[in-house]
């Protein structure tokens, strides 16, 4: 059998979105049964959160959608550009930061907007960060994320994106 593909999730503290990323992909890809083909992980740029469970905001959102999740924050490292086959990022800010962690070209083509997914979206969207905003803002990103996450497994199991 062939390795699995790896994908990190990528967002400033890895509390909100990416932790939500990481777990709706698992979510979706073990609902088609091609759980098997895939190791997920999420990380964040910032140190901020390190060793916290994900927002209990975006959790409570989660859990009204049927979906349960726990784990803890963590930063990205240097072997995650390595380790893993793609990079997902959630905003431009995340994706400068790993731009300049990366040494190559080769690595920098790992690297892909969430939003590129999203049927919705238009060319770079970001998912916002509602750590700040109310409870509105964590269902708009759910939403969002969801829709981003089933269109990169679709993408991956359809050849659209090549590793």
């Amino acid at each position: 059998m062939a390795d699995k593909t790896k994908i990190l999730f990528v967002c400033l503290g890895n509390i909100v979105r990416s932790p939500l990323a990481e777990n709706i992909f698992r979510q979706l890809a073990d609902e088609a049964n091609l759980g098997y083909k895939y190791q997920v992980d999420s990380a964040g740029t910032g140190a901020w959160h390190v060793g916290e469970a994900p927002d209990s905001r975006m959790v409570r959102v989660a859990a009204q959608h049927g979906m349960q999740y726990t784990g803890r924050a963590r930063q990205i490292a240097r072997d995650d550009l390595e380790k893993f086959d793609l990079l997902v990022v959630m905003d431009r800010d995340n994706r400068a930061v790993l731009y300049n962690m990366m040494r190559g070209i080769k690595q920098q083509s790992k690297i892909h907007m969430l939003r590129e997914f999203d049927p919705q979206a238009k060319i770079d969207a970001e998912v916002p960060d509602p750590y700040y905003g109310g409870s509105e803002g964590f269902e708009r990103v759910y939403q969002i994320v969801r829709r981003s996450c089933e269109g990169l497994l679709n993408s991956l199991e359809n050849g659209n994106l090549t590793l």
